[in-house]
């Protein structure tokens, strides 16, 4: 998938009304193409529930009515209106809600946000802080207050989710199946074994494999055929109209809805699991709507009514009457169809339920193993001080090279390098832990990607790199990671943004201290690298006077040289450090990861044993690796193995 389209678009979304009508005809294609075909199978559904129509045709004209209120109160007041308002940064979807909610109330899963994310451009709250006094902020007090809240809101978000996936796993095939099924009326009833089924997965093989030229090539092809769709069922529905019943526009009236569901009674109110169909595209509108702008696009249904209430509340600081009438309104609408849905459940609407319990176990299962070891870093990270207190020369060997040690804690020095530090007292010259976090915001930007920081004094030659990205940014596991890094450092090291020799290394000082750098593609005037391969003879010996260890592996040198502009000047503690970090990056990059056993501590429940044991080990075993090492040689990585119990 093109993944990196939505961040493209988002630029050039408010540029002209070319663009505008671009997104829109893309929007048909992937979008409405579901929500056009949808309203086919309605009366073919609710007319399934013996429901027999008299000859005054109003139970024609109360489904009708159903079809034609829905439609605008759902898709169109709903999510047009007011719910494709609260987009975060371009991006919808139920997690783009819950993201505003985490910005606008702490109530985020994992404790390691900082304040430089809230200075992030895109953490941007539109709207001033409410009133102390208010709803909203005693709302945002409870949530932050209590965590079982926080735990339900995240299920929340969970749930519809993961409906969407269950939803998903089944719609492709039935929907090409139900269109490849229309070709029973040509041909004889023995026959149809042969074609359908066949037919059916030659289409889904080829729609599946086209999906990876990105949803914007995927809409350009599509739209077409939607168009096309649309301007046929259209005409042949104007025509049927004044060439069979041109009194049908008296649907319009909902008095017809009242007059369905009083005479057909509970026959009526079970048909309308199938009048919900002729909505069942919009819940995909508003998760698109990264790839398209406003007139294009709309979203979720019943979670994002729950979400949308917080965010009326929390994130807009409107009243909370406002709030409730927005639930009790549309919560109604879809309780009702919701109601009527539930009688089909023996009948297969419980494969999508029980799909989406399963996605939502696996998710729920892995954030929970994730939270606890992370609690377990936390607990047993190893104070700076005790890094400061082994001397200005650390009491160990120094060898050559650059480490990156990764670590998910943002503050101290993880229980990993004690650990290694231990079992083998040496590391390298250049020493800098690595962070990779997710940030409850859809993209970062290239110049606000690394936190950087010194730990300890400069002399020590340690950092700490903290690398912020968005839920919708790609994670690059290529070798330019790695020189995007060191430019960074360097760049970090001639603008001297911190102080070099404070040593308190407290979390909030920590925090303060830092300084986000961006990537060598946004400091054009910054420093450059440039790497010269030297061939495989060994380089002549440094003047430092750290103590070397060759490496027995033999590598293609490189001789590595930083073009510094000539203003401003730097001073001489900043070129050594600079000269430090050129020969390190020479002598190459090591990467020292963390292999953790994760187990249940003593005197855990049964419950924590077989989710932690036996449910989050199988999902570490079989999860990918840290992004940036999938492509770093093996000779270049280091694992350290480490229980976990928690």
């Amino acid at each position: 998938m093109d993944l990196e389209s939505g961040l493209q678009q988002n630029r050039v979304k408010k540029e002209s009304w070319r663009t505008l009508l671009t997104l829109a005809y893309q929007s048909l294609g992937v979008v409405y193409g579901d929500l056009s075909t949808s309203p086919l199978y309605v009366y073919k559904s609710t007319f399934a529930e013996d429901i027999e129509h008299s000859e005054t045709n109003e139970e024609i004209y109360g489904v009708l009515s159903f079809v034609f209120w829905t439609l605008t109160l759902v898709p169109l007041l709903k999510y047009v209106f007011i719910v494709l308002r609260a987009d975060d940064n371009g991006e919808g979807g139920t997690f783009a809600l819950y993201s505003l909610i985490c910005r606008h109330a702490r109530v985020n899963s994992l404790p390691n946000c900082q304040l430089a994310d809230e200075e992030l451009s895109t953490y941007k709250k539109d709207i001033a802080a409410p009133n102390p006094t208010t709803f909203g902020s005693s709302l945002k007090s409870t949530l932050e207050r209590h965590r079982i809240l926080q735990k339900c809101l995240l299920v929340l978000a969970l749930i519809g989710t993961c409906m969407v996936i269950g939803d998903g796993v089944l719609t492709p095939a039935i929907s090409v199946f139900s269109a490849v099924s229309g070709v029973e009326l040509a041909m004889a009833k023995e026959h149809h074994k042969y074609v359908e089924v066949p037919v059916a997965c030659i289409i889904l093989i080829g729609l599946f494999a086209l999906q990876h030229y990105g949803t914007h090539r995927v809409g350009f092809l599509f739209a077409p055929v939607v168009i096309t769709w649309l301007l046929c069922i259209s005409s042949i529905g104007v025509y049927n109209i004044f060439r069979w019943n041109p009194h049908v526009y008296q649907a319009f009236s909902p008095y017809y809805m009242y007059k369905f569901l009083k005479k057909t009674q509970r026959g009526g109110w079970m048909s309308l699991g199938g009048i919900l169909l002729c909505i069942t595209g919009s819940e995909a509108m508003f998760a698109d709507l990264g790839h398209f702008s406003r007139l294009a696009v709309i979203t979720v249904m019943l979670v994002t009514t729950c979400l949308m209430s917080l965010v009326i509340v929390l994130c807009w600081h409107q009243n909370v009457v406002l709030a409730l009438c927005f639930v009790l309104f549309f919560g109604t609408i879809e309780a009702l169809y919701f109601s009527a849905s539930l009688i089909k459940f023996l009948e297969g609407a419980w494969v999508p339920i029980v799909l989406a319990l399963t996605f939502m176990l696996v998710m729920y299962v892995w954030h929970y193993g994730t939270l606890k070891k992370y609690e377990f870093d936390v607990q047993n990270k190893v104070s700076v001080d005790w890094l400061l207190g082994l001397g200005p020369s650390l009491g160990i060997v120094r060898v050559r090279g650059i480490g990156l040690i990764h670590t998910e804690l943002v503050s101290g020095i993880p229980a990993i390098f004690s650990h290694f530090v231990t079992n083998l007292p040496a590391f390298h010259q250049v020493l800098v832990f690595l962070c990779i976090k997710s940030v409850p915001v859809p993209h970062v930007t290239h110049e606000e990607r690394f936190l950087v920081g010194h730990i300890g004094p400069r002399e020590y030659r340690i950092y700490r790199c903290i690398v912020r990205y968005g839920y919708r940014d790609v994670q690059k596991d290529d070798l330019e990671f790695e020189k995007d890094l060191v430019c960074t450092l360097a760049e970090f090291i001639r603008t001297g943004k911190v102080g070099p020799n404070s040593v308190d290394e407290n979390s909030t000082k920590e925090d303060e201290k830092m300084a986000v750098v961006g990537t060598p593609s946004t400091h054009v005037e910054g420093i450059q690298m440039r790497e010269d391969e030297v061939g495989n003879n060994p380089v002549s010996a440094s003047t430092s006077e750290l103590k070397e260890v060759q490496s027995p592996v033999v590598q293609p040198r490189k001789r590595v040289r930083f073009i510094i502009p000539e203003s401003p000047e730097i001073d001489r503690g900043a070129r050594e450090e600079l000269q430090g970090l050129m020969e390190a990056r020479e002598a190459g990059v090591a990467y020292i990861l963390g292999h953790s056993y994760v187990r249940a501590k003593q005197g855990s429940s049964l419950l924590k044993k077989l989710v932690i044991n036996y449910g989050y080990d199988l999902l570490r075993r079989n999860s990918r690796a840290p992004t940036y090492a999938l492509s770093v040689p093996h000779a270049s990585t280091l694992e350290v193995g480490m229980a976990y119990h928690v």
